[in-house]
């Protein structure tokens, strides 16, 4: 075996250790986080950076909007503290939504890590916290001064030292002040992990820094990108999308330029923004549809700040995929979910067989506010966030997924975990029939939800749900999967977007849009229709209605 040959192995080796550090550094923080958007449903992110602010490693459990976006903050940290104040102790903050991961909610926090008293690189996590004030989690701000306090960035720790009035603020102007600060130290204390668990192994490796591995993961990342795009045919592919906004119908619009050397994606044609807070800054914008194309192009190539540089993206400031300060962006991933579907649809024009159906898309975020309902009986107040998912789009060879999050990939926060976090009860969370889009796969069905305070509580909620006017639409022939739905158990219909009571005696149901369909549902295997049948995710009605089939014509199924 060859010198070079060694060199490449022992470079690799070190490359899968530190995606492990960084894995560890996502570990961490779940385990000492406060809130349940991060325990339970991993809505996180964490990365390793070298001395430039180049993410070189980021662990595999985290979001894209959280990853890609951070890619982008670490160097405005880098650049606003400035290099001559950086010192080790020092850990920095911010959760301003230009400069980070795209609202209030995300505090992102870096910290610089030394070996023997040299810098060597970055550690960076971000995390959704429960409040940060102001209105609270939803779309009604009209600016974001509404939507919270912005932290602008600075340290949180001084040379080892906590910025005492910086966490005194905080304490005194978010609801849930314990859960908040906790979660910041919880950050803290995971890029510690993983600056411990990488000066483990540089010690072990004998490595002084991290230019030489840095750049090897770099130049590869670059070079097997750049190959990717290189093999998809020279062209400009245009698709178009349609969603609920908060009023009125707002259209994503996206085209891709393919050529020698990169793709651009220019979102020229999008709808202006919004006077409501469901605006995307362009950072977030950029994350999603960097996933979205990755995905499909080069989907094996780790991901860091080189596999990422061939995806540009452009969008005309001023529309809601490039919202300016100060347009509210308190809800930014409702639209921003969308954006790697929206990509998609563009590359299914020349990549036909290889791109899924559309699916439910944004998370049905629910941010409750409970309250007692005697002021003077001496119970809590709460606030309370859920993560819910519909149906994903069905792919060219097999089925959606059931109430899963795509694109964002988190978990689904369970009854139990809900209930033990404030007075609120579920009363039923179960698949939702005859969701999905009909095809040769069908779509991944949603789900419902119907859930209310605990005795002596009312609450409110804010609402931040879309594909109510506008369902995930099929492909290759494809139906579409079905709207989704918000209601009172009396039958009350209200709005997918707002802050909205529940009535005392009453449950919110939820009932969450399904994904569409791939292919011409004439072909859809017979089987798989009588499974779906005694399964219950569609009756016989919708059998003879959306696949023109007869229940005696389907084959008889011991088990499914």
């Amino acid at each position: 075996m060859s010198d070079s040959t060694l060199q490449h192995i022992h470079m690799q080796v070190m490359w899968n250790r530190l995606i492990s550090v960084v894995e560890e550094q996502a570990l961490a923080l779940i385990r000492t986080a406060f809130s349940t958007s991060v325990r339970e449903a991993g809505d996180l992110s964490a990365g390793v950076f070298d001395r430039q602010g180049r993410m070189l490693a980021q662990a595999v459990t985290g979001t894209p909007g959280h990853v890609n976006s951070m890619a982008d903050a670490v160097p405005h940290f880098i650049r606003d503290i400035g290099q001559g104040n950086i010192h080790e102790g020092d850990v920095y903050i911010t959760n301003d939504p230009w400069k980070g991961t795209g609202h209030l909610h995300d505090f992102t926090v870096v910290t610089p890590s030394f070996l023997e008293g040299e810098l060597i690189g970055y550690f960076a996590s971000t995390a959704h916290v429960v409040d940060v004030g102001g209105r609270g989690f939803g779309p009604d701000g009209r600016e974001v001064y509404e939507e919270g306090l912005c932290v602008p960035i600075m340290k949180f720790a001084d040379r080892g030292t906590v910025n005492r009035d910086l966490v005194n603020i905080l304490h005194n102007n978010v609801r849930e002040s314990d859960k908040v600060v906790g979660d910041l130290y919880a950050l803290a204390a995971s890029n510690d992990t993983g600056h411990r668990r990488l000066l483990d192994m540089m010690r072990e490796f004998e490595l002084r820094d991290l230019e030489g591995i840095g750049g090897f993961i770099l130049e590869r990342s670059l070079a097997a990108t750049l190959a990717r795009i290189a093999e998809l045919p020279r062209g400009r592919y245009a698709n178009s999308m349609t969603l609920d906004g908060y009023d009125r119908d707002v259209t994503l619009a996206v085209a891709l330029e393919i050529g020698p050397d990169g793709l651009l994606a220019d979102f020229e044609g999008t709808s202006a923004a919004s006077g409501m807070g469901i605006n995307v800054p362009l950072t977030y914008t950029k994350a999603y549809a960097c996933y979205g194309l990755k995905c499909v192009i080069a989907p094996e190539v780790p991901n860091n700040s080189a596999s990422l540089a061939p995806f540009a993206v452009r969008a005309p400031a001023g529309c809601i995929l490039n919202a300016q300060r100060p347009s509210p962006v308190a809800v930014r991933h409702v639209l921003g979910h969308f954006v790697p579907d929206l990509v998609l649809g563009a590359l299914h024009r020349f990549l036909p067989d290889r791109i899924p159906a559309e699916g439910s898309g944004a998370l049905w975020n629910l941010h409750v506010s409970a309250r007692p309902i005697d002021p003077q009986a001496g119970l809590p107040a709460a606030e309370i966030l859920m993560f819910n998912s519909g149906g994903t789009g069905a792919r060219p060879s097999l089925d959606g997924l059931s109430a899963t999050a795509f694109p964002s990939g988190v978990h689904a926060m369970s009854a139990e975990a809900t209930e033990q976090t404030g007075p609120i009860v579920v009363w039923r969370k179960e698949l939702r029939e005859h969701s999905s889009g009909a095809g040769q796969y069908r779509g991944g069905l949603g789900q419902v939800m119907e859930l209310g305070p605990r005795e002596g509580y009312a609450f409110r909620f804010n609402a931040m749900f879309d594909r109510i006017a506008n369902p995930a639409r099929g492909r290759a022939g494809g139906g579409s999967g079905a709207p989704g739905r918000v209601s009172l158990s009396d039958g009350t219909l209200l709005r997918g977007k707002g802050t909205q009571h529940v009535p005392p005696g009453q449950h919110l149901i939820l009932e969450l849009p399904g994904g569409g369909g791939f292919g011409d549902p004439a072909r859809r295997d017979r089987q798989a229709l009588a499974c779906d049948l005694r399964n219950g995710y569609l009756d016989e009605a919708a059998l003879r209605r959306d696949y023109g089939v007869e229940p005696a014509e389907l084959p008889a199924l011991p088990r499914c």
